[in-house]
């Protein structure tokens, strides 16, 4: 068993990329389809292909990369929450939205914004090295869920009680990338009574990241851990009532942490457009935080305004 100071913080952003934070992501939501509202332009579907020539951009259009089964992130049917922020940045800038579709897995970022077929990723990690990021728009954490009337109350990785209930988890397969509750629990020795969930699900379903939420409903676990956007429309559409609770503390030790930063990435070489999105996310703070309120993420003070 490796150490928590062996896991990187890159492997852990890399982490909220492929969980559609950004798993982690960075990632969320909640009943979007209910909220729902058509942006004001047409939606082009563009087709993955393996043409070797980078498409001309329209400066009449928002490219966004995106997961077109990732609620409550984003999906094809414009049902996530950073589908809706899109279209509030898209309103702002006057432009018309063309979504770039690919499942947010390892290499998502190569294939789709640096292969030139999409200029902006919604919802990376503010500190995503991999890109050029936005200021934050929000900021969001791990949290634990359990079943309102259970009489479970789990608030630190340190409650004794996790040693006794049985454990929803997310897991991306991989040693190094898990996220990091994974990690945490592994180190206190917490791990005969922990249940992985795999962060893509069965991605032939509709919002396939929901499966541990759905353990901690029927029963199957008494507490999840989960990424808190994820967590929070999960939670509010579960067939039970649930509650959830940030995890404590923020930092577990030198290496792993449980809140995130959350920003826009366009390539490193297009600070025109990133500061053109920072004028927009500022512009339209108040939009953002409402529609993401709406689904219900979790929001902790951004880092440095706290």
């Amino acid at each position: 068993m490796s150490s928590v100071s062996e896991i990187s913080l890159r492997a852990l952003r890399d982490c909220l990329i492929i969980a559609g934070l950004s798993v982690l992501i960075v990632a969320a939501g909640r009943t979007a389809a209910a909220w729902h509202q058509r942006h004001a332009g047409p939606v082009r579907l563009v087709v993955q292909t393996n043409a070797p020539v980078m498409p001309a951009a329209d400066p009449r259009v928002l490219r966004v990369c995106a997961d077109p089964n990732n609620l409550p992130l984003s999906n094809e049917k414009e049902e996530g929450f950073e589908n809706a922020i899109a279209r509030i940045v898209a309103e702002a800038l006057n432009k018309r939205i063309e979504y770039y579709w690919q499942p947010q897995r390892r290499g998502f970022v190569r294939t789709t914004l640096n292969a030139g077929w999409c200029d902006v990723i919604p919802g990376v990690p503010a500190d995503f090295d991999r890109v050029s990021t936005t200021h934050p728009y929000y900021r969001s954490t791990y949290v634990f869920i359990s079943r309102r009337n259970s009489g479970v109350r789990v608030r630190s990785l340190n409650d004794p009680a996790l040693r006794r209930l049985r454990i929803g988890v997310q897991m991306t397969g991989e040693d190094y990338n898990n996220p990091p509750a994974v990690q945490a629990l592994a180190e206190r020795q917490i791990i005969d009574n922990v249940r992985g969930y795999m962060v893509y699900g069965d991605y032939s379903q509709p919002s396939p990241a929901r499966e541990v939420i759905d353990a901690v409903a029927n029963r199957t676990v008494d507490v999840a851990i989960a990424w808190g956007p994820l967590a929070g429309h999960f939670a509010r559409t579960a067939a039970v009532p649930m509650e959830i609770a940030p995890v404590l503390p923020e930092r577990d030790g030198a290496g792993l942490t449980f809140a995130f930063d959350i920003a826009m990435g366009v390539r490193r070489n297009d600070g025109v457009l990133r500061d053109l999105l920072d004028r927009v996310l500022k512009d339209r703070e108040h939009d953002i935080t409402s529609a993401l309120q709406r689904f219900g993420v979790p929001l902790l003070p951004i880092r440095g305004e706290s």
